[in-house]
């Protein structure tokens, strides 16, 4: 068995007799509630989330840290308390979760951090919107998201909106490829940006449906190890009714102007993209969100034996 409970590491019930009955579970990070969406939308996005896990079969593993502890599975009420104290929460990658525990701090999981815990629990699948990666400007500053580092070491399949494009999304791709992490693409052959269903560098495979990505799954663990992404685009329907790439690169540019750096970039980013978008952007993210965590839950219980 890859887990236990104790003082540092809390299972909830639900999810500890899941993995103890090996019945799918699926992951989801909690940055996203505390520093993802203003006014309470991140909560929502996060509830959301976990319906769409539930109604494709699957049990959701929100992650976070509280009290002490990795949380592993977060009543409605841990929830609500990540998204009262917003961006006061601690932003925790890997490396950062030791602390936090022994700082008793409120802490919410990035992709890199909730994937630690993926480890521990043996816990082979996750959802997120979009993953971290090679800052623009790397050159300069060496900012480098822990998310890729984690990814390589982790044997897990994190389905997401592909990069996010606020980032040096090609240098991200080779990056994973020097990490011998697949980047997927969800009946695309490019890699989704975000708010975009296309347009960055060439996948390393395309999959179709749920099995098809369970199997490719099943078979790098068996024999390569390391993680996958799995990067779905927006539905065509899903449109933010303003051009995407312009929104990023005006509100990239004004982060860079205010010096904005590390941890704090997406946020600050995403803010400003709700505020020149009239909050249209929100809706969106919420929704990529929703459907990336019900496509894990699908392609997890492909993977579960019957």
């Amino acid at each position: 068995m890859a887990w236990s409970t104790g003082a540092e590491l809390r299972v909830d019930e639900e999810v500890r007799d899941a993995l103890a009955a090996g019945r799918p579970v699926v992951a989801l990070e909690t940055t996203l509630v505390s520093h993802g969406f203003s006014r309470g939308q991140g909560l929502l996005a996060a509830q959301d989330a976990e319906r769409r896990v539930r109604a494709a079969g699957a049990v959701p593993c929100t992650v976070g840290i509280a009290d002490g502890a990795i949380r592993a599975g977060l009543s409605a009420a841990d929830l609500a308390r990540f998204a009262e104290r917003g961006s006061a929460v601690r932003k925790v990658g890997a490396r950062d979760i030791a602390a936090c525990v022994v700082h008793r701090a409120l802490g919410s999981t990035t992709v890199g951090g909730t994937l630690a815990v993926c480890g521990l629990l043996g816990i082979e699948f996750m959802a997120t919107g979009g993953v971290g990666g090679v800052h623009r400007g790397f050159a300069d500053t060496l900012d480098i998201s822990g998310d890729l580092a984690q990814l390589a070491r982790t044997p897990a399949m994190v389905v997401c909106s592909g990069v996010k494009s606020i980032l040096d999304v090609p240098a991200t791709a080779e990056v994973l490829e020097t990490l011998n992490v697949p980047v997927l693409g969800w009946r695309t052959e490019t890699v989704p940006l975000f708010y975009v269903r296309g347009g960055g560098p060439a996948v390393s495979a395309r999959v179709d449906d749920p099995g098809e990505a369970a199997r490719i799954a099943a078979t790098h663990w068996r024999l390569v190890g390391t993680g996958l992404l799995l990067g779905r685009g927006p539905d065509p329907e899903l449109d933010p009714q303003s051009d995407p790439d312009s929104l990023l690169e005006e509100a990239v540019r004004r982060v860079q102007r205010e010096g904005i750096v590390g941890s704090a970039i997406t946020p600050a980013v995403l803010n400003l993209v709700e505020e020149l978008s009239g909050g249209r952007s929100v809706a969106v993210n919420r929704q990529l969100i929703a459907d990336n965590a019900g496509l894990a839950a699908q392609i997890a219980v492909a993977h579960t034996p019957d």
